[in-house]
């Protein structure tokens, strides 16, 4: 009977897993108004990690109920995958960041000279 609950309930973890990989990246497309396709990548990769570290702890939960160490240790792999995504994104943010602010340094004083 418990084998039963847990294998049904792996099920529904995998069907809310695909739903939510689906379903995520939709919108991406609508926030994006500008037609910015660096923006609409950006947000796209973003949406790809989140869904990554999602999947990952579904994966390890399920590996957990069903006992499997082997899924544990593909849910927990992807989670660090799913960071170092993460932390490229905002490595990309903050350099667009900086380079928004010398550009505007640049024009502030292309200004005050001519």
């Amino acid at each position: 009977m418990r084998l039963r609950f847990i294998h049904h309930f792996a099920s529904c973890l995998a069907v809310a897993a695909l739903a939510f990989t689906t379903w995520m990246p939709l919108p991406a497309l609508a926030i994006t108004t500008d037609h910015s396709t660096i923006a609409l990548a950006t947000m796209s990769n973003k949406v790809d990690a989140k869904a990554k570290e999602v999947e990952g702890k579904l994966q390890s939960a399920a590996g957990e109920l069903t006992g499997d160490t082997g899924q544990q240790i593909k849910g927990k792999a992807k989670q660090v995958q799913a960071s170092a995504m993460n932390t490229g994104e905002n490595l990309k943010d903050g350099a667009k960041s900086v380079a928004k602010k010398i550009g505007d340094a640049a024009d502030t004083i292309a200004k005050d000279k001519g």
